[in-house]
């Protein structure tokens, strides 16, 4: 049991080992892929356009030649010669020396102290790749055997070399003593408390890209452009934010404007559905109108139909047509034979005498009340319906 938990730390300490030695080799790795990728980006835009976004690094670089002093310009693709000042003149002045000789814009630019190569030691190290995170700390503990001076004697730093496929990495310590550091610093008088950094030259003159400034004396310049790529960031990101909010603002007015035309146009469709309706419904009542008043006989026909059957000695009071039901009111020498004579028209079914006959003193005719029923085309349907039944059943018999 003992064994088996042993064999079971040990090997997840080796898997967490692993993870670190990846962590350790992946991070440098990223962190160089993105200044790449970085710069890359940068090298699209013309020169004045990363100068104006200070893209562009750049450094004054200060070198002493003599009594004189040697002012270049460095940037990523080289090194610009600027000018030579006479060290006395720099040394006797007060505040900034170089503030009144070089332009506002210049004058902004980080400026390093550049040390000839015969006044730094350097060593070449191969190391694993893990060691890039931390790269100045670990050569730190190699300039007691690298080097014949001791931590305390040097100011030192380290730069990168290039990586090997072996996850190794080549990597080299560049060291200064400190009293020529000290003296360096001393021979720039007032210049000295400017400085950003302290650099060396390699074997063409050119910058090596370390800073050799003490841990004490190493000063953070704060960059120039920083408080300007700030300000804007923030109007970009204000710029962003106002446009975003105008696509808002414009895409809700759109949906204002849209649910209003589909509003209007349901109220029109609303609209046009009722007309509509409105005018089948005057269609349908108009033709069961007509329908109804082609299935009836007109008044003409009713008063034409009705001289014909009355007898001579007949007068009408009255005559009325209410829907269907007819009224006829008047005097008759033959009243009782009414019904017979108006029985078998086509114009009006169920003859029938309404109330007694009253006679009349004055006339000497009977006073009558006789109501029928006006035939329309359904009657008339029914009623040969009925006959055709009755016929076929008399034929059936």
């Amino acid at each position: 049991m003992m064994a088996v938990v042993e064999q079971s730390g040990t090997a997840s300490s080796g898997l967490r080992g692993g993870l670190r030695r990846v962590e350790g080799s992946l991070r440098p790795r990223l962190r160089d892929f993105r200044t790449w990728w970085t710069r890359a980006l940068a090298s699209w835009l013309p020169a004045r356009m990363r100068d104006l976004f200070g893209l562009s690094p750049q450094r004054l670089l200060l070198r002493r030649s003599g009594s004189d002093l040697q002012l270049s310009l460095w940037r990523g693709e080289g090194v610009r010669m600027l000018a030579d000042v006479p060290m006395p003149e720099l040394v006797s002045g007060e505040g900034d020396p170089l503030g009144t000789l070089l332009s506002p814009r210049m004058a902004e630019v980080p400026r390093w102290l550049v040390l000839p190569a015969t006044a730094v030691l350097r060593r070449q190290l191969t190391l694993p790749a893990a060691a890039g995170e931390r790269l100045r700390e670990v050569l730190g503990f190699e300039i007691d055997r690298q080097t014949p001076f001791t931590a305390a004697e040097v100011s030192y730093d380290a730069r990168m070399l290039g990586r090997r496929g072996d996850d190794q990495l080549e990597a080299e310590l560049v060291v200064v003593p400190k009293a020529t550091l000290d003296a360096a610093l001393e021979g720039l008088g007032p210049l000295a408390p400017t400085l950003a950094g302290v650099d060396a030259a390699d074997a063409v003159d050119e910058p090596l890209g370390v800073d050799l400034m003490g841990g004490a004396q190493r000063r953070r310049r704060d960059d120039p452009w920083r408080r300007r790529n700030a300000v804007l960031l923030l109007v970009a990101a204000a710029a962003l934010f106002a446009g975003m909010w105008q696509m808002l603002a414009n895409r809700e007015a759109a949906a204002e404007v849209f649910a209003q035309q589909v509003d209007d146009a349901v109220r029109q469709a609303r609209s046009a559905s009722l007309e509509k309706r409105q005018l089948l419904d005057l269609i349908e009542g108009g033709a069961f109108l007509r329908a109804t008043r082609a299935g009836k006989p007109t008044m003409v026909e009713v008063m034409d139909e009705l001289a014909r059957r009355l007898p001579d000695g007949t007068y009408l009071e009255k005559l009325s047509v209410e829907g269907d039901r007819v009224l006829l009111i008047g005097l008759s020498s033959e009243a009782s034979a009414l019904v017979g004579r108006l029985q078998g028209s086509p114009l009006w079914t169920s003859p029938a005498l309404a109330g007694a006959l009253q006679p009349d003193p004055r006339t000497r005719m009977d006073r009558f009340t006789l109501t029928a029923t006006l035939a329309t085309a359904a009657t008339g349907a029914q009623d040969g319906t009925a006959t055709a039944e009755a016929a076929d059943a008399a034929g059936a018999r």
